[in-house]
């Protein structure tokens, strides 16, 4: 119960140092702003943009994490998403604490409780991908379609019109909204087109986003950019298939040896239930063979994941 108590306090004491921190960068930044435009010296217009620059080194994983959040439509704050990863983290020392008394398991389960938030958002948006593999090369000949319409000079225009002809497939057709909505209402259309590209997971995502980016800003005319996007992916349509097929052989190869633990456990259960839960459960030595062999599976799974997004 002390090791408990004490875990406790280290994870309280943790959420309150990063928010003292966050809050305490936001308001020196507000307080540089406001001394900046007073001011209104050369100088201080020089030492602002050098913090801007530290900040926006700061918030590059704030951003990072907003992104995925936002891509996947998920209700949840960057700082909400770190507070679950440190409650997981603080269940997982609780959890060493008690079943295993070992400060090798403590570490063990924070690890792998404390990186599972992120790692189940990855493997959504990695779902995500895999889903629209294959339909991005059609939602784009549709958006084209609906681009010529409207002469060539309207992205909004061409998206209103691609997202109301309701054509696209149900995944896909939720990232076309999402940006259309974002292009509608936000003024952040940098920002919106990267976490577009990002629920696509593709470079193929990325050029078109580059191209609508163009058209944005500069107002040029993209009718052939799209035409020649459209037709190397036409091209390199049979590449993409297979792609898809080695992605889906990566992920059964992520499964495969969970199903082969719990077949492993369920033929030791049933030949000799009694000394099995003797030594799989009440036993601290065939507790931590299989916290082990979870770390592995975990790290496996992990290794696959990241094969599956340099696939991508």
């Amino acid at each position: 119960m002390l090791k408990l108590a004490l875990a406790g306090l280290v994870a309280i004491l943790f959420l309150l140092l990063y928010a003292s921190v966050h809050f305490g960068l936001l308001a020196w930044w507000e307080g540089q702003a406001r001394k900046r435009r007073l001011r209104g010296q050369k100088t201080e217009q020089r030492h602002g943009r050098e913090q801007t620059l530290r900040w926006n080194r700061l918030s590059k994983p704030r951003r990072h994490l907003s992104d995925l959040l936002l891509a996947l439509g998920w209700r949840m704050t960057p700082l909400g998403f770190v507070v679950v990863t440190a409650g997981m983290g603080l269940l997982g020392i609780a959890a060493g604490s008690v079943l295993f008394q070992t400060f090798h398991s403590v570490l063990i389960l924070m690890f792998m409780l404390s990186s599972s938030p992120y790692v189940l958002l990855r493997m959504a948006l990695m779902n995500r991908h895999m889903s629209t593999r294959l339909e991005f090369l059609p939602a784009v000949e549709l958006f084209y379609q609906s681009y010529l319409v409207t002469g060539g000079r309207h992205i909004r225009i061409a998206l209103q019109r691609t997202v109301e002809e309701r054509r696209l497939p149900g995944e896909v057709q939720a990232v076309f909204e999402q940006l259309y909505r974002n292009l509608s209402v936000k003024g952040d259309d940098e920002g919106s087109l990267r976490r577009f590209s990002l629920s696509f997971g593709s470079m193929w995502a990325e050029y078109f986003a580059n191209i609508l980016k163009i058209a944005l800003e500069e107002g040029n005319n993209v009718s052939d950019n799209l035409k020649e996007l459209i037709s190397d992916m036409r091209k390199a349509q049979l590449a993409n298939q297979i792609e898809r097929h080695r992605l889906l052989e990566i992920r059964l190869a992520n499964y495969t040896p969970v199903l082969f633990l719990i077949l492993f456990m369920g033929v030791n259960f049933k030949l000799n239930p009694s000394g099995s839960y003797q030594y799989y459960v009440l036993d601290p030595g065939g507790r931590g063979m299989l916290l082990n062999a979870v770390l592995l599976l975990f790290g496996s799974f992990m290794m696959g994941l990241y094969l599956s997004r340099k696939k991508m």
